[in-house]
């Protein structure tokens, strides 16, 4: 190879570099650059960025190879490096929030410890907000193009954290590229997922480059060759390569012909370019191919014991032949493929000898690679030379290093070489300082952390066998006590049976009289949990000594979660005093769980309280808290249900819908997305669009589905509700009827009578379009709302709604109840409810024959509608509007017909039959059937023809003679 073997031109990619323009113009957004290996993504990114330098910063880091480990975050690490190098630490400190980049110590040594030693969700989660916080305020200066370079490579954290950049992109003009080799996307590949997630968020492009044509062929070849190809040289070369760029560089000889002896495989070909520089170049390679793409100078001297004249000396015919690339302090290989193909050429000796100089290098001098990579480098190099011993103390400590950065699901991959070597390593607790059960708590909880709930089973299952009982030794008793509420959590997540025995089972192993943190939160779970039970008494007895352990040990932290608990395992909507009493030992532990629950608690408890506009304003200012301590996508969109339902209670659709779809944006937990689900399913009902109700009634079935044996309440019976309006709207009873019986079915849940009483008034409403054959189902349902309490003023109004509709599917229609369960609602601030109360006594009020009374209510109630863009509502309202014009408004009708008579006529004007005069006029048929005949006889007329014959001929009804 000659050194013109790369093109100094780019060759074919004129419209790849137009789309990337044109999305960073568009920016925010992100562009998903795939293709096989060799088709110069690398090279397009460079010219892209080199274009887009002059008015855009370009951040550029790589996912690094290094055998089947992961360094964690390693493009963000070299990122944030390189920002440092820029702007300076200080100058970071002044993007982010109060300056505070403790989080990011995590990422780079530079920044010091990280503020907090403890490992978990909530800390990963502010450190993924600090990153796009940091990425939104560097592109206020101008735009930012981050790049993420080999993200086939990509470990398990670099994926989530850029998954949550893409979809999480506010306004600033931030562009993420990523690129990737489809080739190795097989198809287990854990980036199909990734990309596939992607694709669906709005403004996340797939760009392709597709191979060279024969003209691109021809015209990079003579880019090559800096002349034009001898004849026959294009058509030779692009059979062979078949157009793939890097193919055709290194199907040229030195000469800048083709190979005279083709290579029979892709590997041959790679390596002829090798195989054709000077031995001890080769030799180098050899050494550098053990290191990954790339390897600093540092220690690649130290690995080849050349120093660095001669180490200099000896590479540059590499470089001059574009087999290596110069890259800042170290080198990479031109193409990942030529490293793979130097380094599967190696012998078996000599694959162990490298690796094995590799390892002791690193120890004689860790600060031959970045702080961070060192001992996941050590345990790959150590376990790739078949050192049991010294991989697994590597193993080890670099596990620790990936849980101090948060980095869970590398951490995990650590401990499981741990335990795969363990059986190899006779004194393995001695080398680590820990034993076989340590190691599997500790990848029991970081499984837990990662989301691999059915490996964390697996492995405190492993870890409970292993320990055994020992009943005589406190200690253990603790450790099987803290493994049993682990996997009972982690059973939990996965809507598995069994995790409510596990944590009560863990609560039992630890002594009584011995009152311990351990104790007081193993209960304060262990009440949580039983709350989706009907044994609410255990629930409050657990929280209530949960409670006084705290108090006693001066834990505020479990002090708070057991109040939280204690509260919730029966909350009375009357009383809320005791809330103060949790804000106030929240604040005093200073813990943003404990914070955010309190906000949680207080906001569902105003709205429960028919206080809307209160709870709102809780949720909407833990919702900014949630945002400073960097939560804003965890706690922050589990606060957003607390937040759109008093919004929809209020009648502020339009502010609630917003609430919601920047919390489904977030990609919330199963229950969360249950509850947004429901709430904008039936504002899409009330709003006149029953298909999109019907669509996300699906969606949220399919979550209640997941965990149909112990789903919240909430979820459960909210679901169910939805279930029965669109029933209801659809003209099926029954069906809305056997919804609400699932609810019927379930007494004595947590917070049954909040959720409860709405599904009941409608199980009642479509018992009173049913009729008489479902009386027994009526009664099942009176039963039920017996036995249910009306605590705050929310739930009396459902329980007057209750009575109300009670009366009317029995047959009696009572304005003043209608009237007094309207002005309950009123009170609340709920218009809708208030309409529909509204719409209910003008029903009455007409049945009467009070068409006055009727219009004034109906009036009303077509102004809130309206206001709302209520338009079922609004047109059942309109419906009952026109029925009360009519000329008998004092009393007297024409003909000699009675008031109720004459509106009988109009409808059998109208050719309605007698079963829809009744249903019209809240009458029965026998009823309408004798008004009809009444009606023939004054009229003097023998059939219902000639008396709307009559009718027409007399114009009595306008209206109904324009219709016809």
């Amino acid at each position: 190879m000659s050194t013109r073997a790369m093109s100094p031109v780019l060759v074919g990619r004129s419209d790849e570099l137009r789309r990337l323009e044109e999305a960073l113009a568009a920016a925010p957004g992100a562009v998903l650059v795939g293709g096989e290996a060799g088709l110069g993504k690398t090279r397009l990114i460079r010219e892209f960025a080199a274009c887009a330098g002059d008015r855009a910063r370009v951040l550029v880091g790589g996912c690094l190879e290094l055998g089947s480990d992961g360094l964690p975050f390693a493009p963000f690490t070299t990122v944030l490096r390189g920002l440092v190098r820029d702007i300076g630490i200080d100058g970071i400190a002044a993007l982010v929030p109060r300056g505070d980049t403790g989080a990011l110590a995590r990422l780079l040594p530079e920044f010091g410890e990280p503020e907090r030693d403890e490992a978990s969700g909530e800390e990963r989660a502010r450190l993924f907000e600090l990153v796009l916080t940091l990425l939104e305020r560097l592109a206020e200066q101008s735009p930012v193009v981050l790049v993420i370079e080999d993200a086939h490579w990509a470990d398990r954290s670099t994926r989530d954290l850029l998954a949550f950049l893409t979809r999480n992109l506010g306004a600033a003009p931030v562009l993420i590229v990523v690129t990737y080799r489809t080739d190795e996307l097989h198809r287990g590949h854990p980036l199909r997922t990734l990309l596939a997630g992607l694709e669906r968020a709005d403004r996340v492009h797939r760009l392709e480059p597709a191979r060279l044509t024969r003209a691109e062929t021809a015209a990079l070849v003579t880019a090559l060759l800096g002349d034009e190809p001898p004849a026959g040289l294009v058509e030779r070369i692009v059979e062979r390569s078949e157009g793939n760029p890097l193919f055709i560089e290194a199907l040229l000889d030195d000469d800048g012909t083709l190979a005279s002896e083709l290579p029979e495989s892709l590997r041959d070909l790679l390596l002829a370019g090798v195989q054709r520089l000077p031995e001890e170049t080769q030799e180098v390679l050899r050494d550098a191919s053990g290191g990954g793409t790339r390897i600093e100078h540092a220690l690649l001297a130290a690995v080849s014991g050349l120093d660095d004249a001669a180490l200099t000396r000896t590479l540059r015919p590499a470089v001059a032949a574009n087999v290596l690339v110069v890259d800042g302090d170290g080198y990479a290989f031109r193409h990942a493929l030529i490293r793979e193909a130097v380094h599967d050429d190696l012998l078996p000796g000599e694959h162990t000898r490298l690796h094995t100089r590799y390892a002791e290098a690193l120890e004689d001098d860790p600060a031959l690679v970045p702080d961070g990579r060192l001992w996941v480098e050590l345990s790959h190099h150590w376990k790739a030379a078949h050192n049991a011993v010294w991989a697994l103390v590597a193993s080890w400590r670099a596990a620790g290093y990936a849980r101090k950065a948060l980095a869970y699901a590398e951490c995990l991959g650590m401990l499981s070489r741990v335990m795969e070597l363990w059986e190899l390593v006779p004194d393995a607790p001695e080398r680590i300082g820990a034993d076989l059960v340590r190691v599997l708590e500790k990848a029991a909880r970081t499984a837990d952390l990662a989301g691999e709930y059915e490996r964390g089973i697996k492995l405190a299952s492993a870890a409970l066998r292993e320990i055994g009982d020992a009943e005589d030794d406190p200690d253990v008793r603790e450790r099987r006590a803290e493994l049993l509420a682990l996997r009972g959590r982690m059973r939990y997540q996965m809507a598995r049976s069994g995790f409510i025995e596990d944590v009560r089972e863990a609560a039992e192993t630890l002594p009584a009289d011995r009152r311990t943190v351990l104790r007081a939160r193993v209960l304060s779970t262990l009440a949580t949990y039983i709350r989706f039970t009907t044994n609410i008494d255990e629930a409050r007895a657990a929280a209530a000594e949960s409670y006084a352990i705290a108090r006693e040990l001066g834990d505020p932290v479990a002090e708070s979660h057991a109040l939280c608990t204690l509260f919730c395992t029966d909350i009375d909507y009357t009383d809320g005093s005791l809330l103060d009493e949790i804000a106030q030992v929240a604040a005093r532990s200073g813990d943003h769980g404990a914070l955010m629950r309190h906000a949680v608690i207080r906001s569902h408890f105003l709205e429960g309280a028919g206080l809307h506009a209160e709870a709102a304003e809780v949720a909407r200012l833990g919702k900014e808290t949630a945002s400073r301590f960097g939560l804003a996508r965890t706690d922050g969109t589990f606060l957003c249900i607390n937040e759109a339902e008093p919004l929809v209670s209020l009648g502020r659709w339009d502010e609630a819908l917003t609430v919601m779809e920047q919390a489904m944006a977030q990609e919330p937990s199963v229950t969360t997305r249950t509850s947004l689900l429901v709430m904008s399913g039936e504002i899409a009902l009330f709003r006149g669009e029953p298909e999109t109700a019907r669509e996300r009634l699906e969606r949220a079935a399919q979550g209640t589905s997941v965990q149909s044996t112990w789903l919240k309440t909430q979820d459960y019976f909210s679901t169910q509700r939805l279930r029965a309006r669109l029933a209801l709207a659809d003209g099926d009873p029954a069906a809305a009827l056997d919804a609400v019986l699932g609810v019927v079915d379930r007494p004595g849940l947590p917070d049954d009578a909040r959720y409860a009483w709405p599904a009941l008034v409608l199980g009642v409403t479509a018992c009173a379009e049913i009729g008489p054959d479902a009386d027994g189902d009526l009664k099942r349902i009176e039963e039920r709302a017996a036995g249910l309490p009306r605590l705050g003023r929310l739930q009396q109004a459902h329980g007057l709604t209750f009575e109300a509709e009670l009366a009317r599917a029995r047959g009696v229609l009572d304005r003043a109840a209608w009237d007094g369960v309207a002005a309950a609602w009123e009170r609340i601030g709920d218009p809708f409810a208030h309409a529909t109360a509204l719409m209910r006594a003008a029903e009455a009020a007409l049945a009467a024959g009070d068409h006055d009374a009727a219009s004034v209510r109906l009036g009303t109630a077509a102004d809130l509608a309206a206001g709302l863009r209520a338009e079922t509502l609004a047109g059942q309202v309109a419906d009952l509007l026109r029925r009360t014009r009519s000329p008998q408004r004092a009393g007297t009708a024409p003909l000699g017909l009675t008031p109720r008579e004459f509106e009988v006529l109009r409808l059998v004007a109208e050719g309605r039959s007698n079963r829809d005069i009744a249903e019209a006029l809240f009458i029965s048929a026998k009823t309408a059937s004798v008004h009809v005949s009444n009606i023939l006889g004054k009229l003097g007329v023998a059939s219902r023809g000639e008396a709307a014959a009559t009718a027409h001929r007399l114009s009595l009804f306008r209206e109904a003679g324009a219709a016809r």
